[in-house]
This record gives structure tokens, sequence and C-alpha cells, in this order.
């Protein structure tokens, strides 16, 4: 399995915007198509957006469509998810994560997914 860590959280107004990163290691990086999930207090974890392994397809939540932009660098190790013009719903513990995949389009289901990172806490305040 690959190991992930994730950064990159902290606390924001709304309305602001925050850079998440998301660190692979132990295995060839470009295999693994890559997912951001979050998971708000009380709540299940959610599918936020996922992309996969070549970056060339990408998939978002409805809810974060036009805001979030999530990306790969296959040198760098690195996926990343851009959130732009963020709400107070936008907070929770978000986790990446990873999964073997050569499909042109990623995987969505967090079932799907069988290596996950520790999480990083995003809050929002209004």
């Amino acid at each position: 399995q690959v190991q992930l860590v994730e950064s990159g959280g902290g606390l924001v107004q709304a309305g602001g915007s925050l850079r998440l990163s998301c660190a692979a290691s132990g295995r060839t990086f470009s295999i693994y198509a890559m997912g951001w999930f979050r998971q708000a207090p009380g709540k299940e974890r959610e599918f936020v957006a996922a992309i996969n392994w070549s970056g060339g397809s990408t998939y978002y939540v409805d809810s974060v469509k036009d805001r979030f932009t999530i990306s790969r660098d296959n040198a760098k190790n690195t996926v990343y998810l851009q959130m732009n013009s963020l709400k107070p719903e936008d907070t929770a513990v978000y986790y990446c994560a990873a999964e073997v995949d050569y499909r042109d389009y990623p995987p969505v289901r967090l079932a799907e997914y069988d290596s996950w990172g520790q999480g990083t806490q995003v809050t929002v305040s209004s």
C-alpha cells in the first residue's frame, strides 16, 4: 500500500481559500487514482473530488464544482485540492485516498479506495 500524508488545513473565513496537499510514498504514484473525501462532525464521510492516474480526468461532487480544483504532480508524488470561495458548510476533516486504477475516469465511491491518509482539519468561519 501507499502511505499518504495530508497537509494545508486550517482556519479560514468564509470566502477565503486553502490548498490541501497529499504526499504519497511507498509505491509508484502514477499508478494510483486519487480522491479527496471529507467528514463533518456527526456525518458520514463523503466524496469531494477525484482525479485519474494521468490527471486527465477529474470529477467533483456538485456542491464544490466551480469552487474546488483537484490536480496532481506525479513527479512530486503529490495530489492537491485548491479550495476557493469557502463556505462554513465546507468545514470538515479532509482525507485523501488512493487506489491502483488505470481507467480513464477516477473512482468516486469511498469503498473503491483502500489507502487513506490521517486527515487534515478545515474550519471555515462565518
